[in-house]
Order: structure tokens, then sequence, then C-alpha cells
């Protein structure tokens, strides 16, 4: 198991794992996705384990429920005990390339697409869009 400073949600099972130092925008695109539909699997502290060759993230037991939102303070959420994850995204690297290249992270041997953060407005969108559908090679 590895224990990651990551926020998690998932929609229709597929997980999404953003990564970053504090501060970085874990929560906010959390939060964003949440109100898009999203399920929150765990905020601030994310398990990783992997069965049957899929990447998945619990929530550790004390965070279960929780999200932290700047300013308004810990909030209470429905979630989603695990997940699969289906996409990284590292909330501390802004991404500079308008169509960046394809870009993978491996977490215990498992590798997956990663995205850096994006300072557009719709980049919770665009996430959620990537999770529904994919994105072109």
């Amino acid at each position: 198991m590895l224990t990651l400073h990551a926020s998690c949600v998932a929609w229709n099972r597929k997980a999404v794992l953003m990564t970053g130092v504090a501060g970085s925008g874990k929560s906010g695109l959390a939060l964003a996705l949440m109100g898009f539909g999203c399920t929150l699997i765990a905020d601030d502290g994310t398990e990783l384990t992997v069965e049957n060759g899929y990447l998945m993230a619990r929530c550790p037991p004390a965070l279960q429920g929780l999200i932290e939102a700047r300013g308004v303070g810990l909030l209470n959420a429905r979630t989603l005990p695990a997940a699969p994850v289906a996409l990284c995204v590292r909330m501390d690297v802004t991404e500079a390339e308008r169509l960046p290249p394809w870009r993978d992270v491996t977490y215990l041997g498992v590798t997956l697409p990663l995205l850096h953060k994006s300072e557009t407005g719709h980049f919770a969108a665009a996430v959620l869009q990537y999770l529904k559908q994919g994105r072109r090679s």
C-alpha cells in the first residue's frame, strides 16, 4: 500500500487522483468535479493498492466523508469506498502547452495517464470529459 498527499474523486467508478503540494488546488478541483456530479473518495490523503492489475484508491478512515473548502471549512460529503484510478493530475505543475504531449506516471507498478494543472476556466469540465470519454492520442 502507498499513501499519497492527494485527493481523489470518481465518475461512474473511474477515479481521478490529484497530487501536489499543500495549497496547489487538489481540494478545489475535487470540489469542482463534485459539483459536476463526481463522488468523493478521499481528500488530502489517498491510499493506493493494486488489485487485479488496477490501481485502487481508498480513503484513510480518519478522513472518511470530509473535504476541506478553504475559507469555508470542513464539509461533509457522500463518498465511494474505492475505485480504480483512470487518470492522475499533478496540481503543482502548470501546463504550458495548448495541446500537451501524452504524459504518464507510475504508482506501485501501474502506469496511468497524467495531466498537469491548467489555469483555464474549463479545467474541471475537461477532466470530467476525460474520465467519461478519454483523450485522443
